[in-house]
């Protein structure tokens, strides 16, 4: 039989559960490939000469990929799986990352319900200790320059802010159906109502209405870029979402429109836009260039939000779960 050869494999990342695209040559035939993911086999999808689709195993022993078809074994490719890290949370948004690589993230509960603990600490040894309690339907997180983590609740409209010991006070009231939560570089906080307003706080707390879109819209979902322009996202059930970018001055405009359900968005240090979403018939996270191409950056199912470690990996967030994924990105 001829040799097998990997020539791409496509995204460049993936979770557990979600599916690469392998091309190369004489990949498949009359006798059905195997894809390993080190010693771990993966299920094959799709499978033809050049083309095989296969899906990361729940357990996958995090080698390099490679295909077997009768006894030959093709050259090896690296491919970035997530490491889950923590489970039994519920995150509804994006993870929050201090400039050690703690990564913070929420137990939100359904609309009303309490929780016992409202946010959790992974350290660095993926240690997931409780960091905060009694805040009702925790949604947003963000730091500010010195380190304070803040805290939005969409049931009753506050936001907290909680030191790095965990003493947390009521920085500001009244922010309607409090989501998104975002900072400039001049330290103003930036609060998305789901509603539709956006919300801008000086460091004073003096409050002003910054933006207002579409209830249908929503500003669910805040990430600010090196243009200095507030991205938001706000998923809705349309297959057709969008992501909208507001200047300075409180305008609003198309950034990109092709998503389905785009929710935590993230940029890295050259100014590519992250978002969870589904892209052409693919769920997970994608990827968007400052001249706004889009392509499927990474594989997963149920992703909710992400954000970018000091260690150029990514933290993403799914419905019950957090994942590292070393994917060599670089912190804006």
């Amino acid at each position: 039989m001829s040799s097998i050869h990997i020539d791409r494999v496509q995204p460049e990342a993936a979770l557990p559960g979600g599916e690469f695209t392998i091309r190369g040559t004489n990949l498949g035939g009359e006798v059905r490939p195997e894809v390993l993911f080190g010693d771990a086999h993966g299920a094959v999808v799709v499978g033809s000469g050049s083309m095989v689709i296969a899906r990361v195993p729940d357990a996958p022993s995090y080698g390099e990929l490679t295909v077997r078809r009768e006894g030959v074994v093709s050259n090896a490719y690296h491919c970035a799986i997530g490491i889950q890290v923590a489970d039994s949370l519920h995150p509804v948004a994006s993870p929050a990352c201090d400039q050690e690589g703690n990564i913070y993230t929420t137990f939100s509960g359904s609309r009303g319900q309490k929780t016992a603990v409202s946010v959790y600490k992974i350290d660095l040894n993926y240690d997931c200790r409780p960091f905060a309690s009694d805040i009702m339907n925790a949604t947003g997180l963000a730091f500010d320059q010195n380190g304070m983590l803040y805290v939005s609740s969409r049931n009753d409209g506050i936001i907290y802010q909680i030191t790095p010991s965990g003493t947390m006070t009521t920085f500001v009231e009244g922010m309607g159906i409090a989501t998104g939560l975002a900072f400039d570089p001049a330290g103003n906080l930036y609060v998305g109502d789901r509603s539709g307003t956006i919300f801008k706080i000086n460091p004073a707390r003096d409050v002003f209405v910054f933006a207002t879109l579409e209830p249908s819209i929503a500003a669910y979902h805040l990430s600010f870029g090196p243009d200095s322009y507030l991205y938001v996202t706000g998923p809705t059930t349309s297959s057709f979402d969008s992501i909208q970018r507001i200047a300075p001055n409180g305008e609003a405009e198309l950034f990109y429109r092709g998503l389905g359900r785009p929710q935590g968005i993230t940029f890295d240090r050259d100014g590519n836009l992250y978002c969870a979403a589904s892209y052409s018939g693919w769920r997970g996270v994608v990827r968007i260039n400052p001249a706004r191409e889009a392509q499927h950056f990474l594989s997963g199912h149920g992703i909710v939000g992400l954000c970018v470690m000091p260690s150029r990996s990514m933290a993403v967030a799914t419905t019950n779960s957090i994942f590292r994924v070393d994917v060599d990105i670089a912190r804006a």
